[in-house]
């Protein structure tokens, strides 16, 4: 049986979750199962409902230190910024 991937994204929502239900679920980033009730980690791509993975919070902290799950806020500065209302229309008003 192959794990689970994560769905390629350009960031990740992650929070903390348990489960309520009997579910056992697998790590995307280890072979190892997670326990039902088990503390651990909701991974979403792009706060998308699709794509979710469940992770163990060890392995989870380990692909944030790798730079793998970078968070929006994360993503967002390294995208070049956008010039400001201010200096757009002087711009348009020079040419």
């Amino acid at each position: 049986m192959s794990r689970p991937s994560l769905v390629a994204a350009r960031w990740y929502e992650l929070r903390r979750a348990q489960s309520r239900k009997p579910a056992t679920y697998t790590c995307p980033f280890c072979p190892r199962k997670l326990p039902a009730f088990s503390e651990h980690v909701l991974i979403r791509p792009e706060g998308q409902g699709e794509g979710r993975r469940h992770a163990h919070l060890a392995c989870t902290a380990k692909a944030r230190a790798a730079g793998r799950l970078p968070s929006e806020s994360e993503w967002r500065a390294t995208q070049p910024r956008r010039p400001g209302a201010l200096r757009r229309l002087l711009a348009r008003w020079r040419t």
